[in-house]
């Protein structure tokens, strides 16, 4: 089977977050909108897709960092679902190794809790770019710009939101864009929250959009990696809108920046826009900086492992795992070459020589057989 997509179109994200903020019912809204879950599985009635060891299913807390693959815009998105249980701290630890960018979300209410800072040192520690969600803006006492200073003040990150909420709890209509200058607005009804319109600005919310606006472009500008958008933003030209998309990618990359978006998982309202700053802010595999390995035939000489397909197969395993029907599973992140079903590779952990039997696509509780996997990607081995 022939790649399916280019490896400057994929993306190994993580999404983390404190207990209760709403992280398996994000997971599952994207599982939903890019094709993958026909009926959305709500964690309250113990079906989500994500929480699949029976004990997930029973304390409605995702325990196990399950992997799936799903697709947006045209993108391939793996996605890493890591535990928000402070007891699972070390699987989380797991998983942002093999991440080249993570969602952080924030529950709207509860703002910056305990498991948040944790999970918040462990992505500056690995350098994972990130995004902010700010997730339940439906619930009473729901407050962005609280959740945005928290994050400066308690997590001493640098939060610059890219849209702002219109309205807010039982009122929360829809988000304006500060890239596009638009509004959108989810039909009130909507079946899924697929329906929203764009429209203008609430002339009411004009100030806070231009200030807000000018704060997104005075970051971007004056991030290390943006000259030239600092000389067009120093000399009072407009910037447009690719140079402003490009600049917030390069300003979220070099960990300059952590653009905030906002919405209500559960109600199905933002999760599209959450999916749209995935692809177009995180890093795909060939824009992450390349993991540092060490030669099989002497440790002591550390080398650079850039993601390609050619050249020899190297892997990182970061979760083993026993499947009811398959046995061992061994979730890999590829990052050079290509690994093919029946081939043999180099175990360094056990130095010894060991065949890969079969390769699989994890969906949470389904997967898909396929005969290779390259580059960039995460699947799961059987010996």
């Amino acid at each position: 089977m022939a790649r399916t997509h280019k490896l400057e179109d994929v993306r190994n994200i993580g999404i983390a977050a404190h207990i209760d903020a709403g992280k398996t019912t994000t997971t599952e809204r994207i599982l939903f909108y890019t094709g993958v879950e026909h009926k959305i599985g709500e964690v309250h009635d113990g079906a989500a897709t994500m929480d699949w060891m029976e004990q997930e299913q029973e304390r409605g807390i995702t325990i196990t960092s399950a992997a799936t693959t799903c697709e947006w815009s045209g993108k391939q998105i793996n996605i890493i679902d890591t535990p928000g249980h402070v007891d699972f701290t070390i699987e989380v630890e797991r998983s942002m190794r093999v991440l080249d960018g993570a969602v952080s979300v924030f529950c709207a209410v509860g703002g910056v809790q305990p498991q948040s800072e944790t999970v918040w040192r462990q992505r500056n520690r690995y350098g994972v770019p990130s995004i902010v969600f700010v997730n339940k803006y439906d619930r009473t006492g729901a407050d962005f710009y609280e959740v945005e200073r928290q994050i400066k003040d308690r997590l001493k990150g640098n939060p610059v939101p890219i849209q702002l909420p219109i309205g807010a709890e039982e009122n929360f209509q829809g988000v304006v864009d500060l890239v596009k200058m638009k509004a959108i607005v989810w039909d009130q009804d909507a079946a899924m929250g697929s329906n929203y319109h764009v429209e203008d600005i609430p002339a009411d919310m004009e100030d806070i959009v231009e200030e807000y606006r000018e704060k997104l472009i005075e970051e971007i500008s004056s991030a290390d990696c943006n000259e030239e958008l600092m000389e067009k933003y120093m000399e009072g030209e407009e910037l447009t809108e690719e140079e402003i998309v490009k600049g917030i990618k390069d300003a979220t990359i070099g960990m300059h920046i952590v653009p905030m978006t906002v919405g209500t998982a559960f109600k199905n309202k933002g999760v599209q826009t959450l999916l749209d700053a995935v692809v177009a802010y995180l890093p795909s595999p060939i824009e992450s900086p390349a993991i540092k390995g060490s030669m099989m035939d002497d440790e002591d000489v550390e080398i650079e492992v850039p993601s390609t397909d050619d050249g020899a197969f190297a892997a990182l395993a970061f979760k083993i795992m026993t499947d009811p029907f398959v046995g061992q599973l061994t979730f890999i992140r590829v990052y050079r070459g290509v690994l093919e079903s029946g081939s043999y590779i180099h175990n360094s952990t056990k130095d010894k020589k060991e065949r890969i039997g079969r390769i699989m696509k994890m969906h949470a509780i389904k997967r898909e057989e396929v005969k290779e996997i390259y580059a960039g990607e995460i699947g799961a081995v059987v010996g």
